[in-house]
């Protein structure tokens, strides 16, 4: 496999991962609830969503750079949620 379709293999895991949140929210709910103890399946489709478009983001060049910055949002986004429910 080169390297290249490595990381296109990789990142596409990624999207699998967020469409599992919609599959599988049961799975997410322990992770997310400390996070967000109200309203946990809702931000559990939610973060599903973010990542599912992150992973794809990636998965192209040209969206790479689009995608890093929505990482950086993401991640922000999610230290402020577990700062404030802490």
């Amino acid at each position: 496999m080169s390297r290249a379709s490595d990381r296109l293999a990789r990142f596409s895991g990624l999207a699998l991962a967020g469409l599992s949140h919609f599959t599988s929210p049961r799975l997410f709910e322990p992770i997310t609830k400390s996070a967000f103890p109200r309203n946990t399946r809702q931000h559990v489709y939610t973060n599903g969503g973010i990542e599912t478009v992150l992973g794809l983001g990636f998965s192209s060049r040209q969206t790479r750079s689009l995608a890093i910055v929505g990482l950086i949002g993401y991640l922000a986004y999610l230290g402020v949620a577990n700062s404030v429910s802490a």
